[in-house]
């Protein structure tokens, strides 16, 4: 498409795209500022926002702002800039995760990613930004079709990550290492009390009680459980499917940079997913316990951090979780930008 002004109002659309990512527990971890003379809009770690019982090394929050960032290209790409990513482009500012600079269409910058032809960005891509969120509710028995998981693995791999699709005998492992989560989170108070301290009504950010979903009547499909079990709220039961179909998102490393690759691969296969018409359910429970994590590993690859796993299917949409709003999350530039266009220049 013809590329955009970067006015004020075209601002707003890339944040507001950026921050329709998944986070864990919701909590929208990041902050985003433009420097008007680069054309490049930071994104930075919101800190603050963190789960210091849950998700005490910060992995959870690089993956969320990973995610981010994937939106944050998509739209760009969608606007008609090329989307020129660094991540962690200032060691200095660790707090500075990423940035992602807004280049002409022509730019020398642009580089396909390897193993991709082309750009990284689906131009499609971008009205499944709006509809992709998480249903944790049952599935149905329908398969999902093998072309679909091909290209899902292919998307992860596109961001650095690889995903891969057990069969029924280790999928079912990975379900029972799961719900050795829950319990494990169940008997930790602190985790509990962050938890529920994430699990809110008429908020713009963390969980209401309508997108927590189901909880399987046999067990076998662990849904996570954000109020930690809170006795007199107990959430209905449903049948899920028998046979889900579960990814295993990992990396071949496990730093802060592997974590936002494996936000990116993430948000990518979850926005492929979602053109497809098919549902995703995150749980992330297992990883967040590092016993658990090194149990879900395959030795026999090369990706063996986990980072994520994913129940995909075919069944209810689910309704989205809040997102806060633009002006809350972006921070002002050092002076008033007008605005750009796709060189960075100014217009007034």
């Amino acid at each position: 498409m013809t590329t955009a002004a970067l006015d004020a109002a075209t601002l707003e659309k890339l944040i507001s795209a950026a921050v329709a990512a998944p986070s864990i527990h919701n909590t929208q971890p990041w902050r985003y500022r433009l420097d008007p003379d680069t054309s490049t809009i930071e994104v930075r770690a919101a800190v603050d926002r963190g789960l210091p019982h849950t998700d005490a090394t910060g992995r959870g929050l690089h993956v969320s702002v990973g995610a981010a960032v994937f939106n944050l290209r998509v739209a760009v790409s969608h606007f008609g800039w090329e989307p020129v990513l660094r991540i962690l482009p200032r060691p200095a500012e660790p707090g500075l995760l990423a940035a992602v600079r807004l280049a002409g269409p022509g730019s020398a910058d642009r580089r396909p990613r390897p193993g991709m032809p082309g750009s990284p960005e689906r131009f499609d891509l971008y009205d499944a930004v709006w509809r992709r969120h998480s249903s944790r509710f049952p599935f149905s028995e329908q398969p999902v079709q093998p072309e679909v998981l091909a290209e899902l693995t292919r998307a992860a791999a596109q961001e650095g990550a690889h995903l891969s699709l057990p069969g029924p005998a280790e999928a079912a492992r990975i379900l029972r290492l799961t719900a050795d989560a829950d319990l494990y989170t169940a008997a930790d108070h602190d985790r509990g009390e962050e938890g529920r301290s994430w699990t809110r009504e008429d908020a713009s950010d963390g969980m209401p009680a309508a997108a927590l979903g189901q909880r399987d009547l046999t067990g076998q499909v662990p849904v996570r459980d954000f109020g930690g079990r809170r006795p007199g709220a107990p959430r209905p039961a449903a049948a899920f499917e028998e046979h889900p179909v579960i990814g295993v998102l990992a990396t071949a490393g496990d730093g802060p940079a592997d974590w936002l690759r494996a936000g990116q691969a993430l948000e990518h296969v979850l926005l492929v997913a979602t053109d497809h018409g098919v549902r995703a359910s995150l749980f992330s429970q297992a990883v967040e316990w590092p016993d658990l994590r090194w149990a879900l590993r395959d030795p026999r690859g090369a990706y063996e951090h986990v980072q994520m796993l994913i129940r995909f299917g075919y069944g209810p949409e689910g309704p989205a979780s809040p997102r806060r709003p633009v002006r809350e999350v972006l921070d002002a530039g050092p002076a008033d930008t007008g605005a750009a266009d796709a060189r960075g220049e100014r217009r007034t």
